[in-house]
């Protein structure tokens, strides 16, 4: 004889019950949010009466306090620059399961979507921060020579003051995310904080190029002109 299974609308439910069975989800899935296709499937309530209730899935996910699954008008830059603060943050290259607050600014929902996939996405920021923009302040050590030469002829600065960001990291994963004075890293302790500073100060006619560029962790770099936060 078949059994049938009585499917309630949950309609008394309060929204505590609610988002919590939404993170017992995210909890199972091992993941920072969850989509409603996912929830439907794993979740103990119906999907489109909780979105019903709060006006949509991403606000129920937003009061439940998690990333909603969809960040829109996002740019590549916004992304990648996301990418680069949580692998400096880590002293290594982050995994899709860190995406998630408070380390993470987005989930790896909106990676996915734009990049089809979280390989493709460090694949595409790798490619991004190894792109050099020759005349501006990211001249790499190819352009040591011309940037010389030029400097004796004409005494100008060919670079400015600002480190770009895509600099800063190159320079940082040059000097494996360690502190070049006393070797402290975010591998080893998780409240390092690092810094990109001029080797000869840009006030002394130090150019922002990579050879006069160092990794120096706050405690070092504490007090010294000169010095730019990562």
């Amino acid at each position: 004889m078949q059994n049938f299974e009585l499917n309630l609308h949950n309609k008394n439910l309060s929204d505590e019950e609610i988002f919590s069975d939404i993170k017992k989800v995210v909890q199972k899935l091992s993941q920072s949010s969850v989509s409603m296709r996912d929830y439907s499937t794993y979740g103990s309530y119906n999907v489109r009466n909780i979105a019903q209730r709060f006006d949509n899935w991403n606000n129920a996910l937003r009061k439940a306090g998690l990333d909603p699954v969809l960040e829109m008008n996002l740019t590549d830059e916004a992304l990648y620059k996301n990418i680069q603060d949580l692998w400096v943050k880590l002293g290594r290259q982050p995994t899709m399961r860190e995406l998630k607050k408070p380390d993470s600014k987005y989930s790896q929902f909106p990676y996915r979507r734009r990049f089809g996939s979280w390989n493709n996405a460090l694949q595409s920021f790798v490619k991004y921060v190894n792109t050099t923009t020759v005349g501006t302040d990211e001249v790499g050590s190819q352009d040591t020579a011309t940037v010389s030469n030029i400097q004796k002829e004409i005494n100008v600065k060919r670079t400015t003051r600002s480190i770009s960001d895509r600099l800063r990291f190159r320079i940082l994963m040059r000097d494996g995310f360690t502190c070049a004075k006393c070797g402290r890293s975010p591998l080893k302790e998780r409240d390092v904080e690092l810094h990109v500073d001029h080797i000869k100060p840009w006030s002394k006619g130090g150019e922002t190029i990579s050879e006069n560029l160092e990794t120096n962790c706050s405690k070092c770099n504490l007090g010294k002109g000169n010095a730019f936060d990562i």
